[in-house]
């Protein structure tokens, strides 16, 4: 099969082309505690935004989703392939900011910018030839994986490649030839630096003893200064710097140095070889001088650079670059699922829903389901409650009562979780999940108290949902929590009715949190109201007596016997006041 090495590749994104991706809010994100869970997994500033970019995008194409997961199970079962992958990422740190790059033309670029950029062609053939290595014995199974390294061969096995090489192997030896630089200051009759000469481009480094000593101290002495221009080879070297100092700060100390010494004269062998240093302050511009000097003594050797890099400008750099913070994001959730299955919480590989389920109405089957925000705040398996749940046609729109503080937003919660990290291609919080995908999930959890101080919290929850429900389809999921419990029970009751209809009347999957158990108890009566294709049913948080269970249960709700515990609890039944 032909491979086109300049065709973008993703191991995160198949059929780049032909598929729609649709934004979870910010407000989504952080009530379905992403920002939690992102900052957890990274292991820097960079890889939390990285990892929420790809998590908060969601289709409802399901190919997506099952390329995910093949991948994910390859890195997660392989901890060879993920740990010489990441040394791989470490080495060419480069890549992933990519600057000289993509700084256009190298017609514009001078000597030490051209040098710059073949280093990082050859840092980039290094990446190819590890990556080759890295991938070419792994037992991988994924379509995406197999793709990657079919990709990396091709580029490994093209002639340009090879060409490539031996090119940048030649022109690194001979731009490493040059060794030092002799450089002559003209002066005004103030003894100002006028311009910069470029005498000479040697191939031996300066030595001490050699050329030019210390010219302030040579300058000192009148008898010192020579007539003309021509050096006599009466001078010696002494360096202006320590070893290792930039080519910048070399320039910058030549010109303080030049600029402050009394000279009349000095050597200058070629006016084609000078360049006007500007008035001002021209410390920082000398450097971009020298450069043209140097172009102009080694306009061969530029003309073959450029030349050079012309030819593989456009090879699969940017192609390759990409790919490294989609490993980062499989990686380091396979680092934390690997983490958390030691502690004997269960995560399971998520299908997408049969056909046959579909037409039977089922939308979710999720046994043994948690929240994976508890998983990173528990270290004990026992720790924590399991639930089902299914979406099918008579459970589109759970209305979900329960005690305070007995579990009712945790489960909430923990199924917009699972529909995340199932299309972003990552184990779920489960011991099974079969689902199909959603093309996005709306949340409408409680507003700050600074978001409500115009419309008042009943206005800015009914503004909130009214732009939700109008962006949400048939296959998206609504998660409600508390809403429109701001204000008396018999106002929110009425708002809450008509919502639910509505809801019922697109179809969408949806989990309503609320206290108000008369909705609960009127959901077959809400289900039968209009010519709805799905029903509503009550959900529960079970209560065992004064304790919770947190465990949900298809079932009317409860009454006002949460109550009636709490009030025991706190010693405010009237029996236990007036007695």
């Amino acid at each position: 099969m032909s491979v086109d090495i300049n065709k973008p590749i993703s191991i995160l994104y198949p059929r780049q082309e032909e598929v729609t991706y649709r934004q979870l809010s910010g407000l989504s994100c952080h009530d379905l505690a992403l920002d939690v869970l992102c900052q957890k997994l990274a292991g820097a500033p960079k890889e939390e935004a990285l990892i929420m970019s790809i998590l908060s995008r969601l289709t409802t194409d399901p190919e997506v989703s099952e390329y995910r997961q093949k991948v994910f199970v390859d890195i997660l079962n392989l901890p060879d392939l993920r740990k010489k992958m990441m040394e791989l990422l470490d080495k060419i740190q480069y890549i992933k900011d990519f600057k000289t790059m993509k700084r256009g033309s190298t017609e514009r670029m001078g000597l030490w910018d051209l040098l710059h950029k073949m280093d990082e062609i050859n840092d980039y053939i290094e990446c190819v030839e590890a990556m080759q290595e890295c991938l070419k014995n792994a037992p991988i199974k994924s379509q995406g994986l197999i793709d990657l390294r079919e990709y990396v061969n091709a580029i490994y096995t093209e002639s340009f490649f090879a060409e490539m090489k031996d090119d940048i192997k030649k022109i690194k030896a001979e731009a490493s030839s040059v060794k030092s630089v002799t450089v002559g200051i003209n002066v005004n009759e103030r003894f100002e630096a006028s311009s910069l000469g470029l005498i000479s481009i040697n191939n031996e480094p300066f030595k001490k003893s050699s050329i030019v000593s210390n010219f302030a101290d040579a300058l000192k002495s009148k008898n010192k200064l020579q007539n003309g221009t021509e050096w006599d080879g009466d001078m010696h070297y002494h360096p202006v710097n320590e070893e290792g100092t930039s080519i910048n700060d070399i320039a910058n100390h030549l010109y303080d140095v030049y600029t402050k010494s009394s000279v009349q004269g000095v050597m200058m062998r070629n006016a084609s070889t000078t360049a006007a240093v500007p008035e001002g302050d021209g410390v920082e511009s000398t450097t971009f001088y020298l450069d043209k000097l140097v172009n102009k003594m080694l306009d061969t050797l530029v003309k073959k650079l450029r030349d050079t890099l012309s030819k593989y400008i456009n090879v699969a750099v940017v192609n390759i670059s990409k790919l490294i913070p989609e490993f980062v994001y499989y990686i380091r959730f396979a680092e934390f699922i690997e983490e958390n299955l030691k502690k004997n919480m269960p995560f399971c590989e998520p299908q997408i829903i049969s056909s046959e389920d579909l037409e039977k109405g089922i939308t979710m089957k999720a046994r043994g389901l948690y929240n994976l925000k508890l998983a990173i705040s528990s270290n004990h398996s026992e720790e924590i409650v399991y639930n089902d749940l299914d979406f099918d046609t008579d459970h589109t729109v759970y209305i979900l009562t329960g005690a305070n503080r007995g579990g009712k937003t945790t489960i909430t919660q923990a199924v917009g979780l699972l529909y995340v990290l199932a299309q972003g291609g990552i184990y779920v919080p489960a011991t099974s999940f079969e689902y199909k995908p959603v093309d996005s999930i709306f949340t409408h959890f409680p507003a700050d108290e600074d978001k409500t101080m115009d419309l008042g919290r009943l206005g800015e929850e009914c503004v909130r949902f009214k732009e939700l429900y109008t962006e949400a389809t048939s296959d998206s999921l609504m998660l409600l929590n508390e809403t429109f419990s701001t204000t008396s029970f018999e106002e929110g009751y009425y708002i809450a009715c008509d919502s639910v209809r509505a809801i019922l009347n697109k179809g969408i999957r949806t989990i309503y949190n609320t206290h108000m158990h008369k909705l609960a108890y009127d959901a077959d009566k809400l289900s039968s109201e209009g010519d709805y294709k799905v029903k509503a049913a009550s959900l529960i948080v079970k209560n065992e007596g004064a304790n919770r269970s947190f465990k949900v249960e298809v079932a009317p709700p409860e009454g006002m016997s949460f109550a009636k515990d709490i009030a025991e609890k706190y010693g405010v039944t009237y029996d236990m006041l007036v007695n």
